[in-house]
């Protein structure tokens, strides 16, 4: 059993060995909380949340960090706009942001720290490369001299003749390609004390001195957008690197979110907030959604897309219940998932490849149901519930049988409506009133309810839209 990963900075895919036997430790960029999650910013957080439950499944012990990045030139912006606490604006969207990880299936990091709680652990590591002739005190400002790191831009393969100067005109800059770790406070800013002066964090630095601070000098994934690898992760390596860490030994990026070509992004004006997703999708329909393509693969957004991806996972869930039915009990996931799903698990992650064996299962089961060979499909659910599992994606799991899921709210009360309509059908076929039965039939399936009779008497379930 060997898991292999594409790696941004070999360009290619490679085998995966852990620095420390037995164990996995990744770091995921994870939210800058100036404004409440789209379904593109939780894309990445599922994507390496299927990650973790592959690595954990694999027998690892993972300890996974996600940081939030509550303090930002954005987030500044957004205070003087609104009149509001610049904290009280990151605090409200951290909350969004975790209610949408909750809501779409992802387990809690193991850390997640904020960038504003660590100010200490980057004096510390802004002092030790300025001593190392990596960094310099300017105006208040500390820079990144990127010219004495010679690695800087191997991440992005670019040249650094051809590269523009770093964000915004500042002063003291040897080099206008330099870039800040740390800004001079203004006016009405937020700002720390440090030995150059007041101010605050720069964007780069406070992932490079958490991940020092959680995992030490070395670490095995290194996690995030693909947007991210210039100029986030660029810096976030030239600090490291020079600071004499070893830092992440596998660079793996997902792929955006788009809607008509356009990465999703607040600036487009073509946000999908997480929030509103979950009041027409059911979550798990949405993870099922955003979780299921290759992460290394753009996902186009449409209502059409979401729509096939409910229908797939309307097969899969009918599969359970009906098995679950037959059962009589609960259907506990087997040990193992079946070889094939493994093998494309452990090739880069290939959920797609995965996801067809599942529903392959998925149709065998339906085959012995058919059959009346309760034993194979119940053998077949056991399967399908170890393969969904993995991928977060299992019904009968608390996540979504005990409320987590917005649509289990409902669920019995619509069940119960539902029935008394089926009641009145089963009166008027007793009394030979087909033609009512079937209008009745057809009205329920015009509202999106599959009807299927059994011997056990009628039974419901939601079908496409």
């Amino acid at each position: 059993m060997t898991i292999r990963l594409y790696d941004t900075s070999a360009r290619q895919i490679r085998e995966f060995t852990p620095l420390t036997q037995g164990c996995v430790s990744i770091y995921l960029c994870g939210a800058t909380v100036q404004a409440a999650p789209h379904i593109g910013h939780i894309r990445s957080g599922l994507n390496f949340d299927i990650m973790r439950r592959w690595f954990t499944y694999r027998g690892y012990r993972v300890t996974f960090v996600r940081n939030v990045t509550d303090i930002d030139d954005k987030i500044i912006n957004k205070s003087a706009e609104q009149g509001r606490p610049w904290w009280a604006i990151g605090y409200q969207n951290e909350r969004a942001f975790n209610d949408a990880y909750d809501a779409l299936g992802c387990l809690p990091p193991s850390y997640e720290p904020r960038a504003t709680g660590h100010v200490p652990e980057m004096i510390e590591m802004m002092r030790g490369l300025i001593e190392r002739g990596h960094a310099y005190a300017a105006e208040g400002n500390v820079y990144f001299d990127v010219r004495s790191f010679p690695e800087y831009l191997a991440l992005s393969n670019q040249s650094l003749e051809n590269l523009q100067e770093a964000g915004d005109v500042d002063t003291g800059k040897r080099d206008p390609r330099d870039f800040a770790m740390w800004k001079a406070s203004k006016p009405g800013e937020p700002s720390w004390e440090t030995p150059w002066g007041r101010g605050r964090p720069g964007w780069h630095l406070e992932c490079s001195a958490m991940a020092h601070r959680y995992l030490g000098q070395a670490f095995d994934i290194h996690g995030g957008g693909i947007d991210l690898i210039f100029p986030h992760h660029e810096n976030e390596i030239a600090q490291a690197k020079a600071f004499g860490d070893d830092f992440a030994n596998f660079w793996v990026h997902n792929h955006w979110v788009t809607m008509s070509g356009e990465k999703m992004s607040k600036s487009l004006g073509n946000s999908v907030l997480v929030s509103e997703m979950v009041k027409k999708w059911r979550p798990i329909v949405l993870r099922y959604y955003l979780g299921t393509p290759h992460y290394r693969s753009t996902i186009e957004y449409s209502e059409e897309a979401l729509r096939e991806a409910e229908s797939a996972f309307a097969r899969i869930e009918g599969f359970v219940q009906r098995v679950t039915e037959k059962a009589g009990k609960t259907v506990e996931p087997a040990a193992e998932v079946p070889p094939a799903f493994a093998e494309a698990m452990d090739d880069d992650l290939g959920v797609p490849q995965a996801l067809a064996i599942v529903h392959t299962t998925v149709r065998q089961g339906n085959s012995a149901l058919t059959a009346d060979d309760k034993e194979s499909a119940v053998a077949r659910l056991a399967e399908v519930r170890a393969m969904l599992g993995v991928l977060g994606l299992d019904p009968l799991d608390e996540q979504w049988s005990a409320g987590g899921d917005r649509g289990e709210d409902l669920h019995g009360v619509v069940d119960s409506l539902v029935r008394l309509v089926l009641e009145q059908r089963q009166a008027a076929r007793a009394r030979k009133d087909y033609g009512t039965a079937d209008a009745i039939r057809d009205q329920l399936q015009q509202s999106g309810l599959v009807i299927e009779d059994t011997p056990s008497g009628p039974r419901w379930e939601l079908g496409s839209r």
